[in-house]
């Protein structure tokens, strides 16, 4: 015996290629025998074995139950050597009902839900196919399909089913190959059948023809599907799109003027359980101002009662919050990409996909009537020898009493073949009755008719067409919209116009409330307008203090702005109460790591606001500009090296100029007109240093002067009325401030607003 491990043994290739070559038969492997249906019958491999070993297992739906570890015992033993659980979960899709709008097999037990709980073990469950399954192998004994050994050559599975309906559309399928993937929703079997028989109609038909009649998925789990009718026909021209699904839902009044929003079907493949966390974590993180409270009242419905925060909420305006944020709404995807005929993966079209199950139809109808065929000519063979016999009983009697080998004696007596000697030789003495000889004449008649009428069907391609089409029509029958199977249950809608935003005060009652920011960027409010012109009644965390407070409203936006720039908007009614620390600014937003709070103020729409940085840069910035959608925030001020943001001041309309202190104490007051207008940059050059920078910065009326207040407790403010010795042009240094001015170069702006 030789050894591998012998050096002469080793064969020295490239590394490069062989990895390639390896990972070619991988990959290749994985597409056409793992993960991309066949477009004949719309099934993987494993798929297919599942459904061929139970029909050997005799499950079919008048017959009993079988445990699913026998079915699964049966695949992974003669057909699909993989793990059990693997071929145990695609038996459990293929059973459940929210996952295949036509389901192919009848569970017994518990197969999952739709709240994404997995299905019991095995062991415990039961199953057997159902009538649409026994319509795909339909035919299969009849020579319709080829068969191939298994992987161990002991015996033989089709290669594909005759696959009576269209069950790649109508079923869907998901997959993910190396490289490609498939993503094909399922579909209403009525309509595939309505466009399929247009096809057999006129070949020539259009997409957008057939979409007319196939007018989008139909999902087993309903929704509203709202994508433009151009798109659908673009999706299904090109074979790859996305459709966009909705929740079902309805307004259930209360009474007294009040009313809920109440879900009865989620979009198809969206666990509800997931779905609940998600739209319980929105509201937590208060993303969701229009919506109060969320219960979910599911039985075997689903039913989720949404309550919107007041009865003034517009309930287009509260779904349309949840659609945007939540799985309420989906983008079900369309990739059909299967293999052809010849084990190729391609994309196909609607129409691509119907031609190709159809000239399936036609091979298996063709192959069907040959098979046929063969066993008449079997059949006549054997009639004609017993008519023959039956003209002269008496000789076939007394050649089979007397005859030690009666078989050739026949044969030349009355030019029979070997095989209607033998039929006559095994038939039984009953059948020698008259009676049986006029059955015989009645079933030769029959053969004829048959074998003229099949011999006619593979001659004409009309023929076969007509076959076709009554086929189409007895699955109309069957699966009709008007049968409980046959109904559609996801409809079609415009898509909604855009919904204003609805603004804050409509849902949120305006009370006053006074909002405190300490300087490590914990938030919290208060409610009323408090004077905390004393904050020592105020509590921080060790090693924290007061930065900043000023009143606002429930109904208002807060702007907080980091050091580098960056602004956030945060609803003042979403705020932390007054108890306790608050809750830090990185839990709300996502707030720049290692930068401080710059200032907090806020949003007042049109309001004109002065930025400036510590080197002596800003500009003036529209209020609207600031406010971010966003947890990411917006930046607005970009600094250079070294530089952060200092002074964000609001502008009221009867300021003219600006006032600048730099730590060198030199003032400088310039018109506000010098100052350039901008939404969001780096500015221009405020005021000019030579050592230190920018201490603090106001805005105020030329007439008024400075005022600022004295130190002590008497609460005296000065005014210096005079600002001309400090007028200056933009860019310039200042002169020393006023005798007075505030030792920690403070213009001490005032504190509530």
């Amino acid at each position: 015996m030789s050894d591998p491990l012998r050096p002469d043994a080793v064969v020295d290739a490239p590394f490069a290629e062989t990895l390639a070559e390896r990972y070619l038969v991988y990959a290749l492997s994985t597409i056409t025998a793992r993960s991309l249906p066949d477009v004949r019958d719309g099934l993987k491999p494993v798929h297919r074995r599942l459904l061929w070993a139970m029909r050997l297992l005799r499950l079919s739906p008048d017959q009993a139950f079988k445990k699913c570890a026998r079915v699964v015992g049966d695949v992974i033993g003669r057909y699909h050597p993989h793990g059990d659980q693997a071929v145990y979960d695609a038996l459990v899709r293929l059973a459940q009902d929210f996952a295949l709008r036509y389901p192919l097999i009848e569970g017994q037990g518990n197969f999952g839900s739709i709240d994404g709980d997995g299905a019991a073990a095995m062991r415990y469950t039961e199953a057997r196919l159902t009538r649409a399954a026994m319509l795909m192998m339909d035919g299969v004994d009849e020579a319709t399909v080829p068969f191939r050994p298994t992987y161990n050559g002991e015996e033989e599975e089709p290669e594909v089913l005759p696959a009576a309906f269209p069950n790649l559309l109508a079923n869907g399928a998901q997959g993910i190959a190396v490289g490609m993937a498939t993503a094909i929703p399922p579909h209403n079997l009525a309509e595939l059948v309505a466009a399929a028989d247009r096809l057999l109609e006129n070949p020539d038909a259009t997409v957008a023809e057939l979409v007319a009649l196939v007018p989008g998925p139909d999902l087993p789990t309903g929704g509203v599907i709202v994508e433009p009718l151009a798109a659908r026909i673009e999706a299904y021209a090109t074979g790859r799109g996305a459709f966009r699904l909705r929740a079902r839902w309805q307004v259930e009044e209360q009474g007294r003027g009040t009313w809920v929003a109440v879900v009865t079907e989620i979009p198809f493949g969206v666990p509800k359980a997931r779905l609940v966390e998600q739209i319980a974590a929105l509201l937590a993180d208060r993303k969701l101002p229009l919506v109060d409270d969320l219960h979910d009242e599911s039985d075997a419905a689903v039913r989720l009662v949404i309550v919107p925060r007041a009865r003034s909420v517009p309930p287009e305006a509260l779904m349309e919050s949840l659609f945007r944020q939540s799985d309420l709404e989906i983008r079900l995807p369309l990739n059909l990409n299967v293999l052809d005929a010849q084990r190729t993966p391609r994309v196909m079209s609607l129409k691509e996909a119907l031609l190709a199950w159809l000239e399936h139809r036609r091979i298996v109808l063709t192959r069907r009537a040959g098979h046929r065929l063969a066993r008449i000519a079997d059949r006549l063979e054997i009639v004609d020898g017993y008519l023959r016999a039956f003209l002269d009983l008496d000789e076939v009697i007394r050649t089979i009493r007397e005859e030690d080998d009666p078989a050739p004696v026949l044969m030349a007596r009355f030019a029979l073949s070997e095989r209607q000697a033998e039929a006559i030789l095994n038939l039984r003495l009953r059948a020698l009755r008259r009676l049986e000889e006029e059955e015989l004449v009645q079933e030769r008649t029959r053969l004829l008719d048959e074998r003229a009428r099949l011999e006619a069907l593979l001659a004409s391609p009309a023929e076969q067409t007509q076959a076709l089409r009554a086929e189409l029509a007895g699955l109309a029958a069957d699966y009709g919209p008007t049968t409980p199977l046959g109904r559609r249950r996801t409809d079609f809608a415009d898509t909604p116009p855009p919904v204003d935003a609805i603004r804050v005060e409509a849902v949120v009652p305006r009370e006053p409330l006074t909002v405190i920011l300490s300087a490590k960027g914990w938030i919290r409010s208060a409610r009323g307008h408090a004077d905390l012109s004393h904050p020592s009644q105020l509590r921080f965390k060790e090693g924290d203090e007061l930065f900043a407070w000023f009143h606002a409203h429930t109904t208002d936006r807060i702007l907080v702005l980091s050091s580098g720039g960056r602004s956030f908007a945060l609803a003042a009614h979403a705020l932390p109460g007054g108890r306790g620390f608050g809750e830090a600014l990185s839990l709300l937003v996502d707030w720049p790591a290692g930068e401080a709070v710059a200032a907090a103020l806020p949003f007042r729409p049109g309001q004109l606001l002065l930025l400036a940085a510590s080197d002596g840069r800003g500009f003036l910035a529209p209020a609207d500009a600031l406010l971010a959608e966003t947890r990411k925030g917006r930046q607005v001020m970009s600094l250079k090296a070294g530089a952060r943001l200092l002074v964000v001041r609001p502008v009221a309309d009867t300021h003219d100029h600006a006032a600048f202190i730099g730590q060198n104490r030199k003032l400088l007051v310039v018109p506000l007109a010098e100052i350039p207008r901008q939404e969001r940059g780096q500015g221009v050059i405020l005021q000019r240093y030579r050592d230190g920078g920018l201490a603090d910065a106001t805005t105020l009326h030329w007439a008024d002067g400075l005022s600022w207040p004295l130190g002590g407790a008497t609460g005296r403010i000065r005014t210096e009325a005079d600002l001309s010795p400090w007028r200056g042009a933009r860019g310039t240094a200042g002169r020393m401030a006023p005798a007075g001015f505030p030792r920690d170069n403070r213009f001490r702006a005032p504190s509530a607003a």
